[in-house]
């Protein structure tokens, strides 16, 4: 019998503990989400892969190729070290930018002066597979931030 008490001590040791842990844990639970923040909401909102007209390979014709980039939040969100990616490797890096709160950005394929409201990739060539690709934006660290597929490479993630 005294096993049987040992085991029955231990349990009652482990219960104890327990409340007291989450006696003492949701207090300071309570208090972080009060002042907690959602993550910066930055999608990729819209894509035109497929320039309007013929493809000539214009500086206007690759302007007409772009993704836009909504902030859906109130705050403005630092974009620097960004980037926007297909799926074959191309990639473009945000340098400097702070995208306002409700606001958006498209990113061009062509050359041109960037403003606040559209960037260029300075690329003489398409990025944009107009029959199926993926785009892909990433935070300065790397991690997925949203993607759009579209076309014969459409996929969820």
């Amino acid at each position: 019998m005294p096993a049987s008490s040992d085991a029955r001590r231990v349990s009652a040791t482990v219960l104890v503990a327990g409340a007291v842990v989450s006696a003492v844990t949701l207090p300071a639970s309570a208090q972080d989400s009060d002042h907690h923040r959602p993550a910066p909401r930055v999608v990729i909102s819209d894509v035109q892969a497929d320039t309007p007209g013929r493809d000539d390979s214009s500086n206007r014709s690759l302007n007409a190729e772009w993704v836009e980039i909504t902030n859906q939040t109130r705050r403005a969100v630092n974009l620097d070290g960004w980037t926007l990616r297909d799926a074959d490797g191309h990639r473009y890096r945000f340098d400097g930018v702070s995208l306002a709160g409700r606001a958006t950005v498209r990113v061009h394929t062509g050359i041109g002066r960037d403003t606040r409201t559209d960037l260029f990739q300075d690329r003489r060539a398409y990025v944009w597979d107009s029959y199926g690709d993926t785009a892909t934006l990433r935070n300065a660290r790397g991690r997925t931030v949203d993607t759009d597929s579209w076309g014969r490479n459409h996929r969820r993630y």
